[in-house]
């Protein structure tokens, strides 16, 4: 459980990081970067929150 929170806040960190450099020098590249990671971060969480439930109920 808590791996699963740590990789989200990193995911999130990472995504924030991604689109700071966009905003920086402009390159589309990182702007890409920073959706894709900002998916895979939303699926994290939607993973961590199923978790949650699952453990709630079980």
């Amino acid at each position: 459980m808590l791996l699963l929170r740590w990789a989200v806040l990193l995911l999130l960190v990472a995504s924030a990081v991604s689109f700071a450099f966009y905003a920086g020098t402009g390159q589309a590249r990182f702007k890409h970067l920073g959706l894709t990671i900002l998916k895979w971060t939303v699926a994290a969480g939607l993973l961590f929150f199923a978790v949650l439930i699952l453990q709630r109920i079980g």
